[in-house]
Order: structure tokens, then sequence, then C-alpha cells
């Protein structure tokens, strides 16, 4: 393959594939280039001369504009180019919903059948504190009780900051979350602890969750009880003597629901393992299965092409709302909008928030997008879901999960080892980072830039995604790096 990659023929910059010298002569497409400094890989190079103003144009589309005056052979960069985005954009609708994916194979999984109906790749106890307050009392119990619980996979708490002295809407997302994970089909049995002082009741919890399985659920006051370690301790094998009894059985693959996210993004992300990821996408839908996008403010500059495919005009309405809310939220706290990339973004070859934003949303894949949720929703609709999240990895991550979804496939460049509380599987954009970092990387997307087929790369990924559902771990599950992180936008008193 080229030292040059020319994503788009519409493009006027091309990505350097490994770093190239200054002053030697490579090849883009049909014709030669010399660089006039040397181009780290993942960094872009310009195929023409640009004058002040002029456009950029990667991936087809314009991802921002030159600040000086640059050179054809130059590096280019947040040191000459500049995001076009500014102010709070209009927006029609214009549908043009591509055609309804159709696969001929179905597939199955072995999962657990919960009683409510719905399918679980995990079989794990959880621990969930209403409060911070009472995480100690959470982590104690999960470390005590994981060393007799042989029969499920997984026994584990969740510590958390919130559950009090939380007004309005942080006080409802805390609610929201927290029942989510509760409800959530992974868990084979879940412990809520509460300290019995805080805002966040666990009566009131027990309410919003509506029905659920009393066999399966437990509650614990710890000052209701006189030693809430020995009382937990009794609930959890409860749960386990029930849990440790599930099987796994055959479930069709499109009861899969999987998180699209990406983080520490470098200059391949857009080139690799994000259009790798809308393949998936489009074949778990395809089969009838779930995907949901979120990372909202990493939308801005590339919303259109996702509105553009809403399935019709209450989808692409709630899609507009979810876009002006976010906005609207950075104006709120008198930030600006468009304050991205980060610094690692930018080191791995991202310049603008465009660029970000047209390489993000390739995990969307081309399908319809069916349903908008707002944050702490449970998914209710097949297909391609929105989901109103922040970019931030662990409070998207997070929502995700929330939100229904099994796993998180989280594409990054950079790296980075965390997991949220469902298996969280990261696929790196470039091979060296898989090489480097084999304890946090679980697939290797990096393959496609040496030569290996997207239809290759994309049959052996749905394959370890199977093995995954089936019980295989991945790394941040391996090292118990296992977290959650919830929106915060207001006052804590």
């Amino acid at each position: 393959m080229s030292i040059f990659i020319r994503i788009n023929p519409a493009d006027n910059v091309a990505v350097a594939v490994e770093a190239a010298r200054g002053g030697e002569l490579y090849r883009v497409g049909d014709e030669d280039i010399v660089p006039t400094s040397d181009i780290p890989a993942g960094h872009k190079i310009a195929l023409q001369e640009f004058a002040v103003g002029d456009s950029i144009v990667k991936y087809g589309a314009q991802m921002g504009h030159a600040t000086k005056p640059v050179r054809r052979g130059d590096l280019v960069n947040e040191n000459n180019i500049k995001t076009n985005l500014s102010g709070i954009s209009e927006y029609s609708y214009s549908p043009s919903p591509p055609p309804a994916l159709n696969s001929v194979e179905r597939l199955t999984f072995k999962g657990y059948r919960r009683n409510d109906g719905k399918a679980g790749i995990r079989n794990e106890i959880w621990i969930v504190p209403s409060v911070g307050c009472v995480n100690g009392i959470a982590k104690r119990l999960a470390d005590e009780f994981s060393r007799e619980a042989e029969q499920v996979d997984a026994v584990v708490a969740f510590p958390h900051n919130y559950g009090c002295s939380q007004l309005g809407d942080d006080h409802e997302n805390t609610r929201r979350i927290l029942r989510d994970m509760i409800l959530h089909p992974n868990a084979g049995g879940v412990l809520a602890v509460g300290l019995g002082c805080e805002n966040n009741q666990l009566g009131a919890l027990r309410e919003m969750l509506g029905e659920y399985d009393p066999e399966r659920v437990k509650f614990l006051i710890a000052q209701e009880v006189g030693d809430e370690h020995e009382e937990g301790m009794k609930l959890l094998r409860e749960l386990y003597s029930v849990a440790s009894r599930d099987r796994r059985t055959d479930i069709p693959f499109g009861e899969l629901k999987a998180g699209l996210k990406c983080g520490g993004s470098d200059g391949f992300s857009g080139i690799t393992a994000n259009p790798l990821l809308g393949v998936f996408s489009d074949f778990l839908v395809s089969q009838g299965g779930t995907s949901v996008l979120t990372e909202v403010p990493e939308m801005f500059g590339a919303e259109t092409i996702l509105m553009d495919r809403c399935i019709d005009r209450k989808t692409f309405d709630k899609t507009v709302r979810m876009i002006n809310d976010f906005k609207a939220y950075f104006i709120a706290s008198g930030q600006p909008i468009y304050e991205n990339p980060s610094p690692g973004n930018k080191a791995g070859g991202i310049s603008t928030l465009e660029e970000k934003s047209l390489g993000c949303t390739q995990k969307a894949g081309a399908s319809a997008v069916k349903d908008v949720l707002n944050y702490g929703d449970i998914l209710k609709t097949s297909g391609l879901n929105l989901l109103s999240a922040p970019g931030n990895d662990l409070v998207a991550s997070t929502a995700l999960a929330a939100a229904g979804c099994h796993f998180v496939l989280f594409t990054t460049g950079r790296g980075t080892p965390f997991g949220t509380f469902v298996p969280t599987i990261k696929i790196s954009t470039n091979s060296r980072l898989h090489a480097n970092k084999p304890d946090w990387i679980d697939f290797n997307a990096g393959a496609l830039l040496e030569g290996e087929s997207m239809e290759s790369l994309a049959k052996r990924f749905a394959e370890f995604i199977v093995d995954v559902a089936e019980g295989k771990k991945v790394n941040s599950e391996k090292k118990n790096y296992r977290e959650i992180a919830i929106f915060k936008t207001g006052v804590t008193l």
C-alpha cells in the first residue's frame, strides 16, 4: 500500500500511513508528491496549494479552511487550518434514508434468557450503591463474596460519587442510570445498597424499576440493620442461589445491542476502526439487532449526514433537538461550542472538529436512524439509534450500557484501559498500538492498512463478537477495570 492515502477522490489532502520524510518522492494515486517537511503517521499532506480561506476537504467533505498560505506538500494541521463551524445552525428536513439491509444467514449465540424475555451475555452479580457514602460497603462485599461465587461470571461493585446533595437534572440522571443498571440483562442478580438518609432513597428507586424479579434484585439500607456486612452477605447468597443455576441457551444474534464509541482518536480512526464498526453495525441491523451512536459534541459538523438518514420527520426533529440542546448546554455554561479536538487527537493527526466528527460518525455505517434517546433512556426500537450523551469516554460508555447495550465497541488510536459495566471492547486503529498495548487492545483494525480487505476483517470481527457474547472475556474484564460515570451539569449542595 502507498505511504499516502487519498480517502475520497474529492479530497485535497492525503493521510500518511507511515511517517514520510521531507524532500523524498512519494506517490499519491497517479501523481508524485514531495513533502516539504516530515509528515508523521496519521497526519495530512496538502495535495494542492491553498490560499487563506480555501476549503480543506477530507472524506469528501469540508473539514475546515486554511488560515495561512499552504504549499503543495506541506503538513496540514491545526497550525494552518481552522474549523468552519460557528454559531447555531439551521437544519432542514431533506430525507434520504438508505434502503433496508437484508441478511440471508441468521446467526445465533449462546446467551442467558432472563425471565422478562431479555437476553444477556454475562451472568454477573452486581452491587450498586444508591449513594457514594456506601461505596466502601459495596466494595468490601464484592471483594469478599467474589471468593465464594464460583458459578457466576463475576461479582462487581460499582462505586460512584453521587446520590445525595443533588438537585434537578443531576438527581434525576443518577436515579435513571442506577435504575437502568439494576434492570440490565447482563446481571443475574443485583444488590442495591443505600445508606438511609440520602436523597436518592432506595424506596423511590425501587418504584422507578416498575416490574422486576424480587429473586434477582435485593435491597439493603445500611442504617436500618445492625451489621450491614453480614446482612449484605446474606442477601448476596440469596441472589447467588438463583443466578448460579442459569445456563446459556441459543439466542438470535439480532437480539444483541451494541454501543458505538471512540476515544483517543487519531488520523486513522476514520480510515480503519470506525469504518469497521460501521460495517458491523450495518450487519447487526440486518440481523434485526440494534446499534447506538452517542458523543453528541462529536457529531457537530457531520450531524446533517445523520439527519438525512432519519427514518421519518419525527426522528429528524428529535435529532435536531438533541444537537441543539447540547449546543445550548455549552452556551449556558459560557463555554465555546466547538472547542475540539483534544491535544491527543491533534498529536494523532486530527485538526478540526469537522474532521473528528466525519470520522466519528462512520461508526454508524449506512443504516437508517430509527430513534433518538434522551440520556438515561432504555432502548425500545431495534436498528440504529442515537443517544444524547457527551463525548467523555466514561460518561458516554456508561450511558450506552445503561441504554441496554450488551457491550461497548470502543475504537482508539491512542489507547485506553478503562471499561464500563458491560464488556468494553477496544479496537485499535493501527497495528503499532495493538503491538504496544496487548493488555488494552482486544482487536486490531490496523490490519486494513496492511492489505487485509474490509470483507475479511469484518468477518473476523463478527466471529470475535460472537465469542465475546458467548463468554470470552475482554481485557477490561480480565483486569477488572469496571467503572461507571454519571453525567453532572448543575449544583452540588
